[in-house]
């Protein structure tokens, strides 16, 4: 489609036309592509369902937070892992000549 030659009315309609339409055929391929996995599924002696239930079973392992390597010497609650990120406050501590050492449990 060669748009050049439209007028400007003719691009503004196209302008609020196309997210409709955009939104529209994504639902139409959604429910395509869903009536195709509950048929692969129904074939398989599964239901949709079941196999996304089945894949919300596997999770990775996570982490957490870790084990406190360093606390703040005043702030007992304050505590820092030691992976990722400085806390601002270890941050503050080391900007105002401390050392990390100093803060390690």
């Amino acid at each position: 489609m060669d748009i050049s030659q439209l007028s400007l009315m003719e691009l503004k309609s196209l302008e609020r036309q196309i997210p409709r339409e955009i939104r529209r055929r994504a639902a139409e391929e959604k429910s395509n592509v869903r009536r195709k996995l509950e048929k692969l599924a129904q074939e398989n002696g599964f239901t949709l369902a079941e196999l996304m239930e089945a894949g919300r079973s596997i999770t990775r392992k996570s982490s957490g937070k870790g084990v406190a390597k360093y606390r703040h010497p005043q702030l007992a609650n304050l505590s820092w892992s030691g992976r990722g990120r400085k806390p601002r406050w270890v941050e503050s501590w080391l900007t105002d000549g401390g050392k990390l050492e100093q803060l390690a449990v």
